[in-house]
C-alpha cells in the first residue's frame, strides 16, 4: 500500500516538474527577441570576463606552478578567437541599420574585441614559456609575474566594469594601473638582463618572454580603458585625465561655475 502511494505522489511530482517545464518555456517563447546590438554588446562584456579570468588563471598558474591552470589557457584563447569573429560578423551584418549612438557603441565592440583577442593571444605565449621553464624559475620572479598578471587580471575587470556601467573613473583607475606593470617589468630585466649582482640566473630567455607578453597585454587593456574613454565622453585620454587630475576642491568649483553658468 505504502509504495503504490509513493508511486503516485512521484507521477503528480513528475507530473508537476512537465508543466512547470512547459509554462518557463512558455514565458521564454513569449519573451521578445534581444535587439542585435543589445547582444552584441553583452557578448563582448562576455569577452572581457573571459579575458579577465584567463588573466587569473596566468597569475594563480605562476604562483603554483599549476600545469592545468596554464594549460588552460589555450581553451580560453580559443573561446576569445571565435568571439572575435562572431563579432566582427555580426557588426557587419547590423551596423548600417542602427542609429548612430548604437552605431559607435558597436565600432566600440569591434575595437575592444581586437584588444582582447590579442590579450588572449599573449597569455597563451606567457603560459608556454612558464610550462618551458618549468621548475627553473626563481622565487624573485615568480613573486613579480604572478603580481603583473594579478595586476592585469584586476585592470580587465575594471575595464569590463567601465565599459558596462559607462564608467569614466575606472577607465581612468585602469590607465593608472599600468604603470605598475612597467615598474615590475623594469625589475625583472634589470636583474636578467643587466645582472648588477652577477648572479647565475636560469631561464632568462623564458622569464624575458613571459614579462613582455604580460606587459604587452597590459598595453592592449590601457588601449580598452581609452577606448571607453572616448566612447563615453566624446572626449581624448588626454582631456579626460585632466578633469581627474585635478584636486576634488577645483573639481567642486568648476561644478559650482557650471550651474551658475545655467
Amino acid at each position: 500500500m505504502g509504495t503504490a502511494k509513493s508511486e503516485v505522489i512521484s507521477l503528480r511530482s513528475s507530473s508537476q516538474r512537465h508543466r512547470d517545464t512547459l509554462m518557463n518555456t512558455a514565458r521564454i517563447e513569449s519573451l521578445p527577441p534581444e535587439p542585435a546590438h543589445h547582444h552584441i554588446v553583452r557578448r563582448t562584456i562576455e569577452a572581457c570576463h573571459l579575458a579577465k579570468e584567463a588573466a587569473g588563471a596566468a597569475a594563480e598558474g605562476i604562483a603554483t606552478g599549476s600545469g592545468p591552470l596554464l594549460s588552460s589557457l589555450r581553451l580560453r584563447e580559443r573561446e576569445l578567437d571565435t568571439l572575435d569573429m562572431e563579432i566582427d560578423s555580426a557588426v557587419t551584418s547590423v551596423i548600417t541599420e542602427v542609429e548612430p549612438t548604437e552605431a559607435r557603441e558597436l565600432l566600440a565592440c569591434m575595437k575592444f574585441m581586437i584588444s582582447l583577442e590579442r590579450i588572449g593571444d599573449l597569455l597563451l605565449s606567457f603560459a608556454n614559456s612558464a610550462q618551458a621553464a618549468t621548475g627553473r624559475i626563481d622565487s624573485d620572479d615568480t613573486r613579480d609575474l604572478t603580481h603583473m598578471a594579478t595586476i592585469l587580471e584586476k585592470m580587465l575587470t575594471d575595464v569590463g566594469d567601465a565599459f558596462s556601467a559607462r564608467d569614466v573613473g575606472k577607465a581612468v583607475d585602469v590607465l593608472r594601473s599600468d604603470s605598475e606593470i612597467d615598474r615590475l617589468r623594469n625589475l625583472i630585466f634589470l636583474r636578467h638582463i643587466e645582472n648588477p649582482e652577477n648572479i647565475a640566473r636560469q631561464a632568462s630567455l623564458q622569464i624575458i618572454f613571459m614579462t613582455q607578453s604580460l606587459e604587452r597585454a597590459g598595453d592592449h587593456a590601457k588601449n580598452l580603458a581609452e577606448e571607453v574613454c572616448h566612447f563615453v565622453s566624446g572626449h581624448t585620454v588626454r582631456h579626460v585625465l585632466k578633469t581627474y587630475d585635478k584636486p576634488v576642491e577645483q573639481m567642486f568649483i568648476d561644478y559650482l561655475r557650471r550651474k551658475e553658468g545655467h
